[in-house]
């Protein structure tokens, strides 16, 4: 058994040297519920198309790691119920096992470097979980973020975590955070989060020098990047209607005991449910803007 395999397209983009840009597989096999997350899926991988770049979705696979789905396996992905969730604790024990699950940040990360890609597009990364210096419940994606040279696209850390715990755990582990066309911190469903981002640039010609520099400097090119991309204007929630969501969903996860992985996926759908879907188009929009910016990256660092 192979323990990676690349989708044709793919195996062909990267031979190329052409452009490729890495989607993780959690947002589909846990994000979002059967038929939202292949619709989403559908739409990401259009976006990045249209920019010049091939998408490859990364998950495992009867113990395989896929570097790019077929139409077949995202719909059989997409629709599974059970799944694992995998980061890097996991994923050899996985793939040794031959189980079927979704890769997050981290792991994607990780196999994506593997293959040979460094520009990855996601929703929002793990982080600082609320209330974590009793917890201790900090996620995988910060620690491979700071191993893992690949440029992660985001639209900030999920809000659910402590952002401000989240920043300061980043920069311990140097890695730079860079909003995109502001000063202040995207908070992932809202455009702003009250704290001032660590870096910011505007474009992705802008980008890819940075990438690019950092990755030449010879005691500096290690690790990885976080790209902070705001949800565009028209499709965020703002800020203070998002923290009333969040306080109510997290109450009710603390009282019913919900903990460890379990946490975020809970407490995405639960917010689905009290803002009666608004909160899935936001994330949707969000995904699919990192995607485009992602995209337009990948083209510029494949140019220089």
């Amino acid at each position: 058994m192979q323990p990676i395999r690349f989708e044709p397209a793919v195996r062909g983009a990267l031979d190329e040297r052409a452009p490729v840009v890495a989607l993780e597989s959690t947002i589909i096999t846990h994000g979002m519920p059967w038929p939202d997350n292949l619709a989403m899926l559908e739409r990401v991988e259009a976006a990045i198309r249209a920019e010049g770049a091939t998408p490859a979705t990364i998950a495992v696979i009867d113990g395989s790691i896929e570097v790019g789905l077929t139409g077949a396996q995202a719909q059989s992905l997409a629709r599974r119920k059970g799944g694992a969730k995998l980061s890097r604790a996991d994923l050899a024990f996985a793939c040794a096992r031959g189980l079927t699950g979704g890769t997050t940040v981290a792991a994607t990360m990780m196999a994506a470097h593997a293959a040979g890609i460094e520009i990855f597009a996601t929703g929002g990364i793990g982080g600082v979980h609320k209330g974590a210096e009793t917890s201790f419940d900090i996620s995988a994606d910060l620690d491979e973020l700071a191993r893992t040279p690949v440029t992660v696209v985001s639209a900030g850390a999920k809000a659910i975590l402590d952002i401000a715990k989240t920043l300061e755990a980043l920069e311990t582990r140097g890695v730079p955070v860079i909003a995109v066309g502001q000063d202040e911190m995207p908070a992932f469903w809202s455009r702003t989060s009250g704290l001032r981002a660590p870096l910011r640039l505007d474009d992705a010609a802008a980008i890819a020098r940075f990438i690019a520099t950092r990755a030449n400097l010879p005691s500096f090119g290690h690790g990885g990047v976080l790209i902070a991309n705001p949800v565009p204007a028209e499709a965020e929630i703002p800020r203070d209607q998002m923290r009333a969501h969040i306080e109510t969903a997290q109450a009710e996860a603390e009282r019913d005991g919900i903990a460890g992985k379990d946490v975020t996926p809970w407490l995405l759908s639960r917010i689905v449910e009290i803002t009666g879907g608004r909160s899935l188009k936001t994330n949707i929009a969000l995904v699919e803007n990192n995607a485009r910016l992602a995209a337009r990256i990948a083209v510029e660092r494949a140019r220089l």
